[in-house]
């Protein structure tokens, strides 16, 4: 069992999951933090100074219980969901784009014709006899 493991966890496919996986959490970040610290900062600023993580609708306010307990307001953050959002299109549209750039190589790769094999020695032989035949 641990020798196919071994053999299941090598194998060439799952190494490049795993790397995929991997760059993938990286680039979410990068993108993440593209959408919270440049893009909405920059959208909010232009409509008028507003932070889109602040935006929410509350549907009960907070209160004080007997005891002194505060409970927290009940709020549908509407803002951080327009952040998603944007955090999605942003990454789908450089998914995108990456597609859309390998494809164009595979598609170049595949256009270029294979030069035709090199004659064998044989065929050499045989046309040096034949362009001799000619010349006489």
């Amino acid at each position: 069992m641990a020798k196919e493991f071994k053999e299941f966890a090598l194998r060439g496919n799952v190494v490049d999951l795993a790397v995929g996986v991997v760059i993938g959490a990286a680039f979410g970040k990068i993108v993440s933090s593209l959408v919270n610290d440049i893009v909405m900062p920059a959208l909010g600023y232009f409509i008028g100074g507003v932070d889109f993580g602040d935006l929410a609708y509350e549907l009960k306010a907070a209160t004080v219980d007997a005891a002194g307990t505060e409970i927290p307001a009940v709020l549908v953050k509407y803002g951080a969901f327009i952040q998603t959002v944007v955090d999605f299109v942003i990454i789908a549209l450089a998914i995108f784009v990456a597609i859309k750039a390998m494809n164009s190589l595979k598609r170049k790769e595949a256009a270029s014709p294979e030069p035709p094999p090199a004659p064998s020695e044989e065929v050499k032989l045989l046309t040096e006899i034949r362009d001799s035949l000619k010349s006489r």
